[in-house]
């Protein structure tokens, strides 16, 4: 029978901050998204006092002021850092093991020689609290779609305390079920559950009740397969080797509007780089770089305008360099003057792995990349070793205009040597 156990960090981002700043611990705490726009990550307490997910930073300085809210700009270096930390946690307790999400994890449990599922799960929380200071939730079912469900309610259940188990307890699976709003299942979104509702199926058991044919026909294909799913059937498999992605993109919002292209310019450069080294940690080269900038939509007393540039790499690359010289080719050739651009970003397209890359009679030989890629492997060794960005190509300054706020960024305590915590006597 096949057993599937989803492991997810509770609040993960706001948990990562409360590892290296234990002050932090029982205090209303809120991430906030990139420029320090919105609340991305809350904690219990910021929950209590009311704070819903996507809130605007400045609706919550009321809260701040006479409530204690304490609102900490993203660190997404630490996050990435602690989530690969977690998940090698994880790795030693299930031979497989698929990372859902950057908090997320799923356990292939079928053939584990495990007599108690739930005492083995509290093992599993107490090892990644011990070893990466970050608490988590374990949801356990004969499907996928019933360990998120199990999950969710392992989190707001008191008595669950952090744990329950599905598989073991077939006849806990209906009042899951029932507990379960049909917009909180795996799957599930908005849109539909909005149609169920008209439909008068207000929680998953209700759902499990539908004719196939009207799920189908209501939600589609992907939607009937999670119905199979809450019903005990699995559908989805465990995905252990994900397959290579096709694009990748690398973009921000600007700190401010810009209308300046050499600003402009040194955002897409520090974009494409960034795309570059990404690629390249994966094994793919690009066939295309598209770039993009567009004005503040919400600005509509100022002109709009959005700029967008395809240009094709022969042959594929992951050269920096040549990734460069594409994107700020193709900004140069779409830019428009008179305008405040206030997000841009590259998208590196057609990936593949450059054994795969198509021949034709007039491509140049493999060997003739030697030298640039060679001089890519020194770089990344270097920043691999010295910390990011600590060689590169062109001279960005810091405090450009178009640079992310994040003005209550904690220190990158795993990945930066100068953030390292420091211990006084």
């Amino acid at each position: 029978m096949a057993v599937y156990a989803l492991v997810d960090c509770n609040n993960f981002y706001v948990s990562c901050e409360r590892a290296f700043n234990p002050a932090l611990e029982s205090k209303p705490v809120v991430v906030l998204s990139n420029n320090d726009g919105c609340a991305v990550a809350r904690s219990a307490e910021a929950k209590t006092l009311g704070v819903p997910m996507g809130e605007p930073a400045f609706k919550l300085r009321d809260l701040a002021e006479k409530q204690g809210l304490i609102m900490l700009s993203s660190n997404y270096a630490l996050y990435g850092d602690m989530s690969e930390r977690v998940m090698s946690v994880l790795a030693t307790f299930s031979p497989g093991a698929e990372v859902y999400s950057i908090d997320e994890c799923f356990l292939d449990l079928d053939g584990l020689p495990v007599d108690d599922m739930t005492a083995w799960s509290h093992q599993i929380r107490a090892t990644v609290r011990r070893w990466t200071g970050i608490p988590v939730s374990v949801g356990i079912g004969t499907t996928k779609t019933l360990a998120k469900l199990a999950n969710r309610l392992a989190k707001k259940s008191v008595r669950a305390n952090g744990v329950l188990d599905l598989a073991s307890h077939p006849e806990w699976v209906v009042p899951a079920l029932k507990q379960t709003p049909v917009g909180d299942v795996w799957g599930i979104g908005r849109q539909y559950a909005a149609h169920c509702g008209v439909n008068g199926i207000r929680t998953a058991f209700d759902l499990t009740l539908q004719p196939d044919g009207w799920i189908k026909k209501t939600m589609g294909a992907v939607g009937l397969r999670t119905v199979i799913e809450l019903r005990g059937t699995p559908v989805h498999t465990l995905d252990t080797a994900p397959s290579d992605k096709h694009t990748t993109c690398c973009s921000r919002s600007f700190g401010e509007s810009v209308a300046d292209f050499d600003q402009v310019n040194d955002a897409v450069l520090t974009f494409a780089s960034r795309a570059a080294e990404k690629i390249r940690g994966e094994g793919l080269v690009a066939g295309a770089v598209q770039v993009f900038a567009y004005t503040d939509r919400f600005r509509q007393d100022q002109p709009q305008f959005s700029l967008n540039s395809l240009i094709r790499l022969s042959p594929p690359t992951s050269s920096t360099q040549h990734i460069i010289g594409a994107a700020l080719k193709g900004l140069k050739s779409a830019w428009r003057d008179g305008y405040a651009y206030k997000k841009a970003g590259v998208i590196m397209l057609d990936l593949v792995r450059p054994e795969d890359i198509p021949r034709d009679l007039f491509s140049p030989p493999p060997e003739s990349g030697a030298r640039p890629m060679a001089l890519m492997a020194a770089m990344d060794g270097i920043n691999s070793k010295m910390g990011k960005g600590a060689v590169g190509f062109g001279l960005v300054p810091q405090d450009a205009p178009w640079q992310m706020r994040c003005g209550n960024r904690t220190p990158s305590y795993t990945t930066n040597w100068d953030d390292l915590p420091v211990v006084k006597a």
